[in-house]
């Protein structure tokens, strides 16, 4: 849909504004830049082997350790409504996503991590409820927030919202789902709760994170 629009109205922003009306969005959705960005990973495979994997989608293929990421080329512009919404939020929120393919792609771009780093709000990270195969295997919350710091900055992240509920069996609803595991983090405010799909227990229910989300507002 964005590819089309973007072919019919001549630009990614334009498109983004064209598809919020198409699918009557209630918010706004910005892109971290209008710049052409091409991930790229240093994943450890074997008896200490580091490869070079170029492209989002090829990542979690290889099905290695991902040791780093960074975008070619290095320097990118933050695309401006963007930066200005983070300093006109009352909360940012990260996540949930995929790691190293989701989240931390946008955090390298500088002026939009330095943006994050200097705005009046909180910032929290939302932890995946599940690993994620090829990306996070056996990672727990405190790797995926070391993961963040190390890309980006330790002061970055003030809360991290993290599910606590895992008596639901890792087989359901066709799944083979294995629950991030619960590890303090030094230096940040530390929130669980039960915040899993009990049909789908790979992702979150969307009406206990909203409340979760809420409560630090209030």
């Amino acid at each position: 849909l964005l590819a089309a629009l973007t072919g019919i109205t001549g630009s990614f922003d334009e498109a983004l504004l064209a598809a919020q009306r198409v699918l009557a969005l209630r918010g706004q959705v910005l892109p971290s830049t209008l710049d052409n960005v091409t991930l790229v990973a240093d994943v450890a495979v074997g008896a200490g082997e580091i490869v070079e994997v170029v492209g989002e989608s090829a990542i979690p293929e290889v099905r290695g350790r991902v040791e780093s990421v960074r975008l070619d080329p290095p320097h990118v512009r933050a695309y401006p409504p963007a930066l200005r919404a983070i300093f006109q939020a009352d909360l940012i929120v990260l996540g949930p996503g995929s790691l190293y393919t989701s989240i931390l792609p946008n955090l390298l771009i500088t002026d939009l991590a330095e943006a994050l780093l200097h705005c009046q709000a909180k910032v929290a990270y939302i932890c995946n409820l599940a690993t994620q195969p090829g990306e996070t295997d056996d990672y727990s919350i405190a790797d995926h927030v070391n993961a963040i710091r190390r890309h980006v900055s330790e002061e970055l992240i003030d809360v991290v919202i993290a599910n606590d509920n895992f008596s639901v069996a890792p087989e359901t609803g066709g799944g083979d789902t294995r629950f991030v595991q619960i590890e303090a983090i030094k230096g940040v405010r530390l929130i669980t709760t039960d915040l899993v799909d009990e049909d789908r227990p790979w992702r979150h229910d969307s009406k206990k994170l909203a409340r979760t989300v809420l409560n630090l507002l209030s």
